[in-house]
């Protein structure tokens, strides 16, 4: 089989894009705007012909809102995850997610076998694709995104040296992915005013859905969806976090059905769901509910964003509760002093020079729109 191009590349033309690629990536305004500017440096190092760049619920592992799609139709989305999580399958994203090096290439991984692999028979070759190579990108142990890249037939394989240069950019990436948590305290009223409500069946297609979804959905970001009978177009997240329960049900994987998101307002939501049972005891239909993020849902989230520690987070918690430095030490059995250098450390990595500050910056219960454009689905050269 063929050398892939970077193998053919010389090491300091790699290096050089490399850096340009994470130059510019850090200059980027939004998730969207840093999935654009990585794909369009990175296809120009190793070449692909479809790819997939998402953002996770760096709690769960969730797949959430905004996702790019490269040269994909919409009709595989519910195939690629009934591939991930109801068959025994090689490079699930869970299991790289806590690998020590979260990147693999199918056809590396299954010595090229790719028919080992159900996502390859189901989904990769009937689009004509010959390889994958996937990728979590997470800083601190938790997943802040995912990418799926795909060469097609008559391709080589993604190789060793691709590997790597892939395995150089996760954290960095991760990083600033990481960095779009942070919130501008701007309340934003208005919205639905119940929780949204939607019924899927074990094939992920919709069943019926109330008002309150209708409203939500319309609200967030646009991006790959699927079609339903109904005519409403579901995002392709909020199908896989239904899949995701029944899978749980199944006891087919673990973990939560939950991700947190952004609508276009800049508000958060979080989507939940839970499969229902029927009356013989086997699982059912799958229910999914959307419905305002409260403080508790969006801290963690914040607190990985300014690169808080356990101590700061908890410093954090007490100044919101309004106690003063004093009952702050004695409650974590500090000095004092040693709690005022903690939170001057937060004002810092916050941003912010006062209490009051601090606390309206993260703890208020909603927020003003980061600069999402959300134009996910497009054609690369």
């Amino acid at each position: 089989m063929p050398g892939s191009t970077i193998s053919r590349t010389p090491a300091s033309r790699t290096s050089v894009g490399r850096a340009e690629l994470l130059f510019r990536t850090a200059r980027a305004a939004d998730a969207l705007g840093l999935f654009a500017e990585a794909s369009a440096h990175l296809r120009r190092l190793m070449p692909y012909d479809a790819a997939v760049w998402r953002v996770t619920d760096p709690v769960t592992g969730m797949m959430t809102a905004p996702i790019r799609a490269e040269n994909l139709d919409e009709d595989g989305c519910a195939v690629y995850w009934e591939s991930e999580l109801f068959t025994e399958n090689v490079n699930l994203f869970r299991d790289l997610a806590r690998a020590p090096v979260p990147v693999a290439g199918l056809r590396q991984t299954t010595g090229d076998l790719p028919a080992r692999s159900t996502l390859y028979e189901a989904f990769m070759r009937p689009r004509g694709f010959h390889d994958e190579l996937r990728a979590v990108l997470r800083v601190g142990g938790r997943p802040q995104g995912h990418i799926s890249l795909f060469r097609a037939e008559g391709r080589p394989a993604f190789d060793d040296a691709e590997t790597r240069l892939i395995a150089s950019v996760v954290t960095p990436l991760a990083k600033q992915l990481r960095s779009f948590a942070e919130p501008a305290p701007q309340p934003q009223p208005g919205g639905p005013h119940g929780p949204g409500l939607l019924l899927f069946d074990a094939n992920g297609t919709l069943l019926s859905f109330n008002d309150d979804a209708l409203a939500y959905l319309d609200t967030l970001p646009e991006g790959p969806a699927v079609p339903s009978p109904q005519g409403i177009r579901v995002p392709a997240w909020v199908q896989a976090t239904a899949m995701k329960a029944r899978a749980v049900a199944q006891e087919r994987d673990r973990g939560q059905a939950r991700a947190r998101v952004r609508n276009r307002a800049g508000r958060w939501l979080v989507c939940h769901a839970s499969c229902l049972r029927e009356a013989g005891g086997g699982p059912g239909a799958s229910a999914v509910v959307i419905e305002p993020a409260k403080t508790s849902e969006i801290v963690p989230l914040i607190v990985d964003a300014y690169e808080l520690t356990d101590r700061e987070t908890e410093v954090t918690q007490y100044i919101a509760r309004g106690l003063p430095t004093g009952e702050i030490a004695a409650q974590l059995r500090l000095s004092p002093h040693t709690v005022r250098d903690h939170i001057k450390a937060v004002f810092e990595k916050a941003g912010v020079s006062s209490r009051g500050e601090l606390v309206g910056k993260l703890f208020t219960e909603h927020y003003a729109p980061l600069a999402e454009k959300n134009m996910t689905r497009v054609g690369a050269d």
